[in-house]
């Protein structure tokens, strides 16, 4: 994300717990990606990456449609 983009986050989640709750979970998703991808992964480990990027990329469409209805 942007910087302008996380400075409107951080300015709009104060009042939408929503947001606030999507970015949440869209850091901890980044976190476990970078977890998961520091080595050689495993099946298992390839597919949990391909599950977390599927929750983090759909927090992220919801996160892009909340800031376009803010502006």
């Amino acid at each position: 994300m942007e910087s302008s983009e996380i400075e409107l986050i951080h300015h709009l989640s104060a009042k939408n717990d929503e947001l606030r709750h999507l970015y949440s979970q869209h850091q901890k998703y980044e976190g476990q990606l970078s977890r998961l991808t520091v080595r050689y992964p495993s099946e298992s480990e390839l597919r949990e990456i391909a599950r977390v990027k599927r929750l983090k990329l759909r927090g992220k469409d919801r996160i892009q449609q909340i800031l376009a209805s803010s502006r």
